[in-house]
């Protein structure tokens, strides 16, 4: 097993670096318990885990106000999670149920919160990102100081429509960060092979837009580039294009063997870069918490989702009446 670099001195406080290694960790257990209720044939259809990347959106999560909006791909259940939706009813949804954000009809990849202002999750690759600038337009045009996080992969920065959005954001400075989640496999196809340019953030520079590539498996890099972000946004400098090297543990999605890479790969990033760990270092070394103390947490975490998983069991599938509503016509 090869050894994590020794973790750089933290300029945030014991607080902030436990609620970092709580969210994150809530966001992993909550995975791995989708995972097993897929495995049961609890979930149905796709279903695609965060397992990895936890960092990317609890990072920029600290950099958010209350007010700020954020959109996303179907991956998108480390996101609710992260913006305070609840886990009861996030699993809920996964498993089809009434008690789910959507009512049970929406389920892994369209499930919505008005109140934590989460936009989706969209099945359809690159669509969030228009949707996400008209979000930020409609902020700009209220006048209201607010931000909007549209985030989405490496394989949807190839998408036509992203380049139709940067220049439509960037002719009216609106105030969206846009964030590449490169983790460096598009479905089974590594960034390498499906990508001529290296660095996706860089593309933003033919209209003008400013960016920044991101070590986006260490949660204080993220938050420090998001802060920056946000601020420009916030000052009528927007918009802004974060690029997150990050990588995902799993599969594209639960029905992905994921046979186009090794395991020794999956396991160096593991061993050597996992966002989770890097935080539990910073923690134990800068003597902020014990082992019992994050083990503690460990337990806390393991209850809520065990808990949201008896929440989703228990909870009635929808009525066929459910048919006919939340539908336009």
């Amino acid at each position: 097993m090869a050894a994590r670099k020794t973790p750089e001195k933290s300029n945030v406080s014991k607080d902030e670096l436990l609620k970092y290694y709580r969210d994150m960790l809530l966001i992993r257990r909550f995975e791995e318990k989708a995972g097993q209720l897929y495995g049961m044939g609890l979930i149905g259809g796709f279903c695609h885990l965060y397992i990895g990347q936890e960092a990317v959106v609890v990072g920029l999560e600290a950099a958010a106000e209350e007010g700020d909006k954020r959109i996303t791909s179907y991956r998108d259940h480390g996101h609710m999670l992260a913006c305070g939706m609840d886990a009861n009813g996030v699993m809920a949804e996964l498993t089809g149920r009434e008690g789910g954000y959507s009512k049970g009809k929406g389920g892994s990849m369209h499930m919505f919160s008005r109140e934590k202002h989460f936009y989706g999750g969209h099945g359809i690759v690159g669509a969030q990102v228009p949707l996400g600038a008209g979000l930020a337009f409609a902020d700009k045009y209220k006048g209201n100081g607010r931000v909007t996080f549209t985030y989405f992969g490496d394989g949807a920065a190839n998408q036509g429509q992203v380049y139709e959005t940067y220049n439509m954001a960037q002719l009216w400075n609106l105030p969206v960060v846009f964030v590449i989640e490169n983790n460096q496999y598009a479905m089974g196809t590594s960034v390498a092979r499906s990508t001529k340019s290296p660095s996706l953030w860089e593309r933003g520079a033919a209209y003008g837009i400013k960016g920044e590539a991101v070590d986006g498996m260490d949660v204080l890099a993220v938050k420090a580039a998001g802060e920056k972000a946000v601020a420009a946004c916030r000052a009528g400098d927007g918009p802004y294009i974060l690029e997150m090297n990050t990588y995902r543990y799993r599969g594209h999605s639960m029905s992905d063997p994921a046979k186009y890479r090794t395991r020794e790969e999956v396991q160096k990033m593991r061993d050597e870069k996992d966002p989770i760990e890097r935080v539990r270092d910073l923690l134990l070394t800068g003597s902020h918490a014990t082992d019992d103390d994050l083990k503690a947490i460990d337990r806390e975490i393991k209850a809520i989702v065990n808990e949201s998983a008896e929440f989703a069991k228990n909870s009635p599938e929808p009525d066929v009446s459910e048919l006919w509503t939340d539908i336009y016509a």
